[in-house]
């Protein structure tokens, strides 16, 4: 079987995103790992916590399926596009999680942009970009989010939810939770007021700072 241990992975980490408070019930994320150039990518028509690695498509970079019992996902378009975009420009992306939980959903439809109000926002590379409404599972919705995620390890898809990239799944499992996490507190913050937005040479503090260990750059 092409890439089993991808595909056992990819199915402990869609059960683990199943069980996470938010989430829609039934098929309301999609997986994907690449090694080298093939992708993983969780199947249609699966329930996230009853995926077998058996189900998982293999995909080829150039959109061949390589093995697999059930069709791709609906989302694979999205994937395969932010997977050949960080092979061609040598990201170290190897996973991508695009998922609808409540409140990227929610900001997803109000903003043009989750704006950083916590310093965790620096991990993502800042401002999370929200993009123009597209149909899911197409090439559209594809292009617009390989322009969000420039520079970014995260992006809103307006309507539809939140994405996030890592060095594999675990890594990419949590900046959709911290995404979800930041989505959650600017909700929270905006029912008391405005909040107030770290600037730009703010998160660039934050960037240096996270540099250093316990210490700082300026303890001594």
């Amino acid at each position: 079987m092409l890439l089993e241990q991808e595909r056992r992975d990819l199915c402990l980490t869609a059960r683990a995103l199943a069980t996470a408070p938010g989430v829609a019930p039934g098929e309301s994320a999609t997986l994907s790992v690449r090694s080298g150039d093939l992708v993983v990518v969780t199947p249609h028509g699966v329930p996230l916590d009853q995926i077998q690695a058996a189900d998982c498509p293999v995909m080829s970079l150039d959109d061949r399926m390589m093995e697999g019992r059930r069709d791709p996902a609906a989302e694979t378009t999205l994937h395969m596009a932010v997977h050949r975009q960080a092979a061609d420009h040598g990201r170290e992306v190897t996973a991508v999680v695009n998922a609808f939980t409540a409140d990227t959903v929610a900001v997803s439809s109000v903003l043009a942009e989750l704006p950083p109000i916590h310093h965790r926002a620096a991990g993502l590379g800042g401002a999370v970009a929200v993009t123009p409404y597209t149909t899911y599972g197409t090439g559209d919705i594809a292009d617009q989010a390989v322009k969000a995620l420039k520079g970014r390890d995260a992006a809103l898809l307006s309507n539809h939810g939140g994405m996030a990239l890592g060095r594999g799944l675990e890594h990419a499992l949590e900046n959709l939770r911290l995404l979800d996490w930041l989505c959650a507190t600017y909700l929270r913050a905006r029912q008391l007021g405005e909040p107030r937005v770290l600037s730009e040479d703010e998160l660039a503090a934050i960037s240096h700072r996270d540099t250093y260990g316990w210490a700082g750059p300026d303890i001594w």
